[in-house]
């Protein structure tokens, strides 16, 4: 009764989630319920700098702070805005420091990592089957706030769809979408295999990424019949967000495009290596799930072998990437191709 009536009180909050790309899009349906349900209260987001533009245009938003990696200077300006409350969704030993030195009433995520821990070292899940969104309105239920069901939510910057004046040749919604790289190797589609399932689709491709991905992506469209553009590391996340918005169909691993994919409910194959959507981060579409594939090698005794990546995988021979179902990714994108 005491935090209920603790709750009731609050007029700003501080939401932390320092990274990464799609941790944070996750964030959004949360945002835009505490904003519906509790409109008096004044939202402020704690990012890293580098994803600041993820959360530079979201209305419920009302202040974003940038952590630049130095805690004491972070927590000397949060400690000046005197929030009511703090929403830890990062749930490490950093944010831990940044509540502690604010001293204010908290509530943190279940990252449910004894529980990852054991499914990841001795292949026994006792994971609930439940998103990660719904794990986070969980921290958030004595503020009384409750999903709408309606997803996940990106928001661009202004003219971000200029993008589109450099792919001549290239029509909306008449392209596939490609997340050429991952943080992690073991997470990336191999070229051999994005390859082989382009090859076969024959649409027009899109590649997305950073610019490190570059290489990759010339690799792959060197080997291609199909109209392709490389815009890896021409884009910004806002401008990429565009381009999958008006895909046909999104190809995509365990990354940030495959929320951004998400939260367009663009039609999106998802293509699993090391790590599992059991640990409640695959595609997020409560208004209708069957616009996502789940592509994944089940009953390798070795997977998962991690909850984030590595750069190469740990056994040597990559199974959960290359023996993954050629046949079957190529029928649900032409399925997914056929939609509107």
């Amino acid at each position: 009764m005491r935090l209920f009536n603790v709750m009731n009180k609050i007029q700003k909050i501080l939401i932390i989630r320092f990274s990464s790309i799609g941790d944070i899009v996750l964030t959004t349906p949360l945002l835009r319920a505490i904003k519906k349900e509790r409109p008096e209260i004044e939202i402020h987001f704690l990012v890293k700098r580098e994803f600041y533009p993820v959360v530079e245009y979201n209305p419920n938003i009302d202040k974003v702070h940038k952590y630049r990696g130095d805690l004491r200077d972070t927590i000397e300006s949060l400690h000046a805005e005197k929030f009511d409350f703090i929403v830890d969704l990062q749930n490490n030993i950093r944010s831990h420091k940044i509540k502690r030195r604010l001293g204010v009433k908290s509530a943190k995520v279940n990252k449910l990592n004894i529980k990852k821990w054991l499914y990841v070292n001795f292949k026994i899940n006792k994971l609930p089957d439940r998103h990660i969104v719904d794990r986070y309105f969980e921290t958030l239920s004595t503020l009384g706030v409750k999903n709408d069901f309606k997803g996940l939510e990106v928001f661009s910057e202004p003219n971000a769809d200029k993008i589109f004046e450099k792919l001549e040749g290239f029509e909306k919604k008449n392209y596939v979408v490609v997340a050429t790289g991952a943080a992690h190797y073991t997470k990336q589609v191999p070229s051999k295999i994005l390859i082989e399932i382009l090859n076969k689709v024959n649409k027009p491709v899109i590649f997305t990424g950073g610019s490190g991905d570059i290489p990759k992506a010339k690799k792959i469209i060197k080997k291609l019949t199909c109209p392709t553009f490389n815009a890896c590391g021409l884009c910004s996340i806002g401008q990429t967000s565009e381009i999958v918005k008006y895909s046909k169909v999104v190809i995509t691993p365990d990354t940030g495009v495959m929320h951004i994919a998400a939260a367009h409910y663009r039609p999106t194959v998802s293509v699993w290596g090391n790590t599992v959507p059991a640990f409640g981060m695959y595609p997020y579409m409560p208004q209708n799930q069957s616009l996502y594939y789940i592509a994944e090698v089940n009953n390798l005794k070795c997977r998962p072998c991690s909850k984030i990546g590595y750069k190469k995988c740990p056994k040597k021979h990559f199974n959960c990437m290359k023996n993954q179902d050629i046949d079957k990714i190529v029928d649900k994108i032409e399925r997914f191709w056929q939609l509107e």
